[in-house]
C-alpha cells in the first residue's frame, strides 16, 4: 500500500481548516484516513502557530516511505523535528496561551446634559406643606373686580 501524507480539508465555507493525515494514496483528499498526524488552522493571528505537528508519528510514516504532498513537505520542514521554524512555533502558541489585556475605555467622550423636568405650578401647590401654601396666598394682593 502505497501511503501519502496529505492534508485532509475540514470545517465550514469561509472557515477552513485542515488536519494533516497518512493516508492511502488512491483514497480521495477528504476520504479515510490511516492516522491523523497534525493540523493547519489558516485563521490563527499568529503566523507560526498555526500548524500542529506530531514529530515522533511524522518521523515514523517518513520512515516506512510515506510521500508529503508539497504542502505538507513545507510544514514539515518548517515545525517538523528540527525544522527552521520551531522556535518561533513555540513563541507564537506561548503568546496565544497569555490572557488578553483589554485597555481601559478611559472617561466618556461626551456626556448629554440631563435636566429634572420643573414640577407645574398646581402640582408643586398640591406637594408643597398646607402652611407655605396658606402664606403665599396671603403674600399676594387680591384681585379687586373690575366695574365697567
Amino acid at each position: 500500500m502505497a501511503v501519502a501524507i496529505r492534508m485532509k480539508r475540514m470545517g465550514r465555507k469561509n472557515r477552513e481548516y485542515y488536519r494533516i493525515c497518512a493516508t492511502d494514496r488512491r483514497s480521495p483528499r477528504d476520504g479515510r484516513v490511516i492516522e491523523e498526524i497534525g493540523s493547519y488552522d489558516p485563521h490563527v493571528p499568529e503566523t507560526d502557530a498555526r500548524c500542529t505537528l506530531d514529530t515522533a508519528r511524522v518521523a515514523y510514516w517518513l520512515g516506512v516511505g510515506a510521500q508529503p504532498s508539497p504542502t505538507v513537505r513545507v510544514l514539515i520542514k518548517k515545525y517538523g523535528a528540527g525544522g527552521t521554524h520551531v522556535r518561533q512555533m513555540e513563541e507564537a502558541r506561548a503568546r496565544l496561551k497569555l490572557p488578553k489585556v483589554v485597555p481601559d475605555a478611559g472617561p466618556p467622550a461626551f456626556v448629554p446634559e440631563v435636566k429634572a423636568p420643573e414640577p407645574e405650578p398646581a402640582q408643586a401647590a398640591a406637594e408643597a406643606p398646607a402652611e407655605v401654601v396658606a402664606e403665599a396666598v396671603a403674600a399676594t394682593p387680591a384681585e379687586e373686580p373690575k366695574s365697567e
